[in-house]
C-alpha cells in the first residue's frame, strides 16, 4: 500500500467561535499504480484532503502514511524531505515562480533536494527529456507570462515529475482550460498512469474525473465512493 489514510479529521480554531469542521473521519487507501479521482462542490473538502495527503497540512485526528511512513511522527524538515522526494504536486492555477524561465521550473524542486548542487546536476537530462515529452522544446527559455494557460500546465506536470515521486497530486488540473486544452492535459495525465504513476486528482470535471479507475466523492468533509 502507497497511502494509507485512517479515521483523519480536519478542523480550524476561531477566537471565541467554535472549530470549523472541514473534514470528518476520512478513510482511503491508494495502491502503487492506481489512478483515483474525487468530485465535489467548492469548499467540501476536496483540497484540504489533497494537502493532507501531500503532507502539507496536519490533520487534526487520525493518520497519514506514505510508503510507510508515519506522517504524523515527523517534524517539518523531515516532511519537506518526504514531500520532495516521493510526492509531484499539481497546484491549481500552476503557480510557476515567474521570474524564472520554464527550464528552471522544472528545475525548481531539484534547488530543496539533498545535495542540492549535485542533485540539480544530476537532474539536467531529466529535466531536458520531460520537456520535450510535454512539447515545450520551443519555449524552454520562455518565462511564464509569455506562455499559454495550456502550457503553463504542462510546465507544472514537468516540474511535478523531476524528483521521479511515487504519486502525483493534481488539484484541478484543467478547471482553467478550454475544452480542447482540457482533453490534452487529461490526456497526459492518463499516459503517466498507464506508465505505472500513481495519480490522485481532485476535479470538478465529470470527463476527467470519469478517466480514473476508483472516484469518489467528497460531500461536507465526508468521502464516499461512486
Amino acid at each position: 500500500m502507497l497511502v494509507s489514510v485512517r479515521n483523519i479529521a480536519k478542523s480550524y480554531e476561531r477566537s471565541g467561535q467554535e472549530p470549523v469542521k472541514v473534514l470528518e473521519k476520512v478513510n482511503m487507501e491508494i495502491n502503487a499504480g492506481e489512478f483515483i479521482s474525487i468530485v465535489g462542490p467548492s469548499g467540501c473538502g476536496k483540497t484540504t484532503l489533497l494537502n493532507l495527503i501531500g503532507c502539507l497540512l496536519k490533520p487534526s485526528a487520525g493518520e497519514v502514511s506514505i510508503a510507510g511512513i508515519d506522517a504524523n511522527k515527523m517534524g517539518e524538515r523531515q516532511l519537506a524531505q518526504l514531500r520532495n522526494e516521493k510526492i509531484g504536486f499539481i497546484f491549481q492555477g500552476s503557480h510557476l515562480i515567474p521570474y524564472l524561465n520554464v527550464f528552471d521550473n522544472v528545475l525548481a524542486p531539484t534547488y530543496f533536494s539533498r545535495g542540492k548542487g549535485q542533485a540539480r546536476k544530476l537532474k539536467l537530462p531529466r529535466a531536458l527529456e520531460l520537456i520535450e515529452e510535454l512539447g515545450l522544446s520551443d519555449r524552454i527559455n520562455h518565462l511564464p507570462y509569455q506562455l499559454s494557460l495550456g502550457q503553463r500546465r504542462r510546465v507544472a506536470i514537468a516540474r511535478a515529475l523531476i524528483n521521479d515521486p511515487l504519486i502525483l497530486l493534481a488539484d484541478e488540473p484543467t478547471n482553467d482550460l478550454d475544452p480542447e486544452r482540457s482533453a490534452q492535459i487529461a490526456d497526459i495525465l492518463s499516459s503517466l498512469n498507464i506508465k505505472g504513476l500513481t495519480l490522485l486528482i481532485v476535479t470538478h470535471q465529470p470527463e476527467l474525473a470519469a478517466r480514473a479507475k476508483r472516484q469518489y466523492q467528497m460531500h461536507n468533509g465526508v468521502l464516499a465512493a461512486l
